[in-house]
């Protein structure tokens, strides 16, 4: 019997808890791609750590993710801020996440 992997990819954005500021980016593993945030070892948000995510979205396709990352790359932090309250949005409203709660 041969086991099948569908991989799935999400598009994410994280504030900085330090300057509010937002980054948008997509990744396999968004809770492991947050850790690596959150440990400097990206060198655009190294400066900016902690983080937090607020927005995460799932998308089947590579492709799609990475369409959706440049849409949002555009985006104000009005539009940021409606998104994250939104229905697209798989973080719960009501259970905001903070770095020390991700992995755990």
């Amino acid at each position: 019997m041969a086991l099948f992997f569908v991989a799935m990819y999400y598009v994410y954005i994280i504030q900085s808890l330090k300057d509010g500021s937002y980054y948008k980016g997509y990744s396999e593993n968004p809770i492991s791609r947050l850790n690596q945030h959150n440990e400097g070892k990206s060198h655009y948000t190294s400066l900016k750590c902690p983080w937090r995510l607020i927005h995460l979205e799932l998308y089947s396709t590579k492709s799609d993710a990475l369409k959706r990352e440049r849409s949002l790359k555009k985006y104000s932090h009005a539009q940021i801020e409606v998104l994250a309250g939104s229905s697209k949005n798989l973080i719960s409203a009501q259970a905001e996440t903070s770095p020390q709660q991700i992995g755990d």
